[in-house]
């Protein structure tokens, strides 16, 4: 679906901001790659590309591949931008950089959505999802695209149903020089944990979209490149179990219509290990990781922090079912927690050595607008408005003892023969258990051997001879190659790389510790 019956013609470049350095964009790992750049193409502005009228040109620029140009400015009639709070700094920037051209320039997304207030240079604010708003904005800019003598926030009322969605624009993405592509099955999720602000902006009733949406998406990212690995950005891939479970026989379907080539990733809440029926269509369907909330393993702190979910089945028990299915858990740990004691750091690290999980995302507590731990904390006198803190919460422990806890666990779960053992377990006790694909005609052509080649010469050159942790790396690998494990010596060390490089540079103080830091430690300037 298209926004309709807009005769004028506009030209609209699309600019999504940079990232600054963090744990999750996976940064130290392109180089090993075979030309990738980026993390994942976004969502939504490709989305809004495809909402806009069929005569209007669009032009996509993502920074994180190259800077908006002179010419691009030149080209455009108005500028559209979105992203998320850790990219408000760039997002600003590129306001700045097409007012220089006077443009007017609207922003949408997560972050204005939350906080419209970070936001005081942009001409038209979108505030919500797509829906009447969006089509106000188009209108406008159809009439007339002056900048308006005031800034303009057009709120979102009646949102367009997911099933109206248009096929996000891949098109116009290098899909090819993406770490990860990217797909949305729902909007929403029902559990309401203190620090989340999903069920805040989406609500608790997840929004979807159908099973076909999804496979003609599916369809076009494979047709535009991105053939490798797929992540559902969805809050809660479990969110309506009953829709997942209807979704789950056409992802099978179409994994064996096109030979299993491309796998899938998602996220969900460790409740997710109580529905075996739907974990083994999963692994059907080539699911090979999921992302799980954990937060913390201390039973008193998800209490407190009403991630309830978390305990219907005894943590590491939970880890070890979705393992079993073939499927290697990812988890968010956050540290700062109103309940957290002096010894909760070396928990956290028997936790990692229990658990056998490679890939912790390991934050400092940030209180997020439209979140009760913003309203529970701003009633208690307890954020901080510090670009100087890793974190805008007023701990109950010492500040600084907090940030040395979560620097020693960084150094300790990342120290690369702990990482490598870790991924030598997930090779022998989880992808193993994984359904044996068959090797189908793309898989065996020139093109992706080629591909494996070049990831193979540059991990042996880059990690096996100039790496400081090469001993480690060539008994792991040589393990793999014994085995005839190509995938998963490939897999392994390109995310051990970047996690072993980052929790260097966490450890050493010249990482934030969150990823929702307002400390900036980049200045505000678009990709090299």
């Amino acid at each position: 679906m298209r926004a309709e019956g807009i005769k004028t013609a506009r030209r609209i470049l699309c600019v999504f901001p940079r990232y600054t350095s963090s744990f999750g964009t996976f940064e130290h790992a392109y180089p090993l790659t075979d030309g990738v750049k980026a993390f994942m193409p976004p969502q939504g502005l490709l989305l809004i590309a495809a909402y806009l009228p069929e005569n209007w040109p669009v032009r996509f620029v993502d920074e994180n591949l190259r800077p908006a140009t002179v010419e691009d400015f030149e080209w455009a009639d108005a500028v559209f931008v979105s992203g998320m709070h850790i990219q408000r700094q760039q997002m600003n920037d590129i306001c700045r950089r097409a007012h220089d051209h006077d443009l007017v320039v609207a922003i949408g997304g997560p972050s204005v959505s939350a906080c419209p207030d970070y936001y005081p240079s942009f001409d038209y604010l979108h505030v919500g999802e797509l829906g009447d708003a969006t089509n106000e904005l188009i209108r406008r800019l159809a009439d007339d695209t002056s900048r308006p003598d005031k800034q303009v926030v057009l709120k979102t009322i009646d949102r367009l149903p997911m099933t109206d969605f248009p096929l996000p624009a891949y098109e116009l993405a290098e899909t090819k020089k993406y770490f990860l592509g990217s797909i949305q099955f729902s909007s929403g999720c029902p559990y309401q944990c203190e620090f989340c602000d999903i069920p805040g902006l989406y609500g608790r009733n997840p929004r979807l979209k159908s099973p076909q949406q999804i496979i003609a998406e599916l369809d076009k990212l494979r047709a535009c490149g991105a053939t490798d690995t797929v992540y559902f950005v969805d809050d809660n891939f479990i969110g309506n179990r009953k829709a997942a479970s209807e979704l789950l026989p056409h992802l099978i379907e179409w994994q064996k219509r096109t030979g299993y080539v491309t796998r899938l990733a998602c996220e969900a809440t460790l409740n997710i290990a109580k529905r075996p029926e739907i974990l083994e269509k999963m692994r059907e369907a080539f699911f090979v990781t999921i992302f799980v909330g954990i937060e913390t393993p201390d039973p008193d702190a998800l209490k407190a922090m009403h991630k309830d979910q978390n305990m219907m089945v005894p943590i590491l028990e939970g880890v070890r079912t979705i393992n079993s299915f073939g499927m290697e858990v990812v988890s968010g740990i956050i540290m700062g927690l109103d309940t957290d004691k002096p010894q909760t750091g070396d928990a956290l690290i028997s936790f990692v050595e229990e658990s056998r999980i490679p890939l912790l995302t390991i934050n400092l507590l940030q209180a997020l607008p439209k979140t009760p731990l913003w309203d529970r904390l701003e009633k208690a006198g307890r954020l901080i408005d510090d670009e100087g803190r890793d974190s805008n919460v007023e701990f109950l422990l010492p500040y600084e003892d907090v940030v040395s806890s979560w620097r020693k666990c960084m150094e300790i779960a990342y120290e690369p023969k702990k990482l490598f053992d870790r991924y030598l377990h997930q090779c022998n006790y989880t992808y193993a258990n994984r359904i044996k694909v068959p090797v189908s005609p793309e898989m065996k052509s020139w093109a992706n051997i080629r591909r494996g080649l070049i990831m193979l010469r540059n991990i042996f050159w880059k990690v096996g001879v100039l790496g400081d942790y090469r001993r480690v790396f060539w008994k792991f690998a040589l393990g793999r190659l014994k085995r005839g494990d190509i995938e998963g010596l490939i897999s392994a060390t390109l995310v051990a790389h970047h996690l072993i490089t980052f929790a260097r540079a966490a450890s050493s103080g010249r990482q934030n510790a969150s990823n929702y830091s307002i400390r900036l430690r980049e200045a505000s300037v678009p990709a090299e």
